[in-house]
């Protein structure tokens, strides 16, 4: 899976970098402990801020939380295997996700009620104005 960098409203130049020069980033594999001190080494001048901000984002999307959900090996810059994700890691992105997913969910449900609530005014709006425009009638031709 060679995508490319994920379609957000906020764009994070470190993090297209990231996803351009390094396929453990572009293809979401969990990540060795400690690689934003690697990457911070090979690129030169980066912000702590920066660096974080661009860690949070990779770290915390659903793509990388799925993959720590599987429980593959962590991975370097290179692509070397370097360690293991822990059950209690597996565990946390797991709960996670499933928050993730139920608040989306109770979101849309919220959304769908609003539209229907929304539509039953419209239409008993639309029967208000017909009796008006009928008592208009009604008391008009007389």
């Amino acid at each position: 899976m060679t995508d490319s960098a994920p379609k957000s409203g906020r764009r994070n130049p470190l993090l297209e970098r990231l996803y351009a020069e390094y396929p453990v980033f572009r293809d979401y594999l969990p990540l060795a402990i400690g690689i934003h001190k690697t990457f911070s080494e090979r690129i030169p001048g980066l912000a702590k801020g920066q660096v974080w901000a661009a860690m949070q984002h990779h770290t915390g999307s659903t793509r990388y939380l799925k993959a720590i959900v599987e429980g593959a090996p962590r991975y370097d810059l290179d692509g070397n295997a370097c360690g293991a994700v822990t059950a209690e890691q597996q565990t946390l992105a797991a709960n996670t996700l499933r928050e993730r997913f139920k608040k989306a969910a109770d979101r849309r449900k919220a959304e769908l009620e609003q539209q229907k609530l929304e539509l039953e005014q419209q239409k008993l709006e639309q029967q208000r104005q017909q009796k008006l425009r009928q008592l208009a009638d009604k008391f008009s031709s007389r």
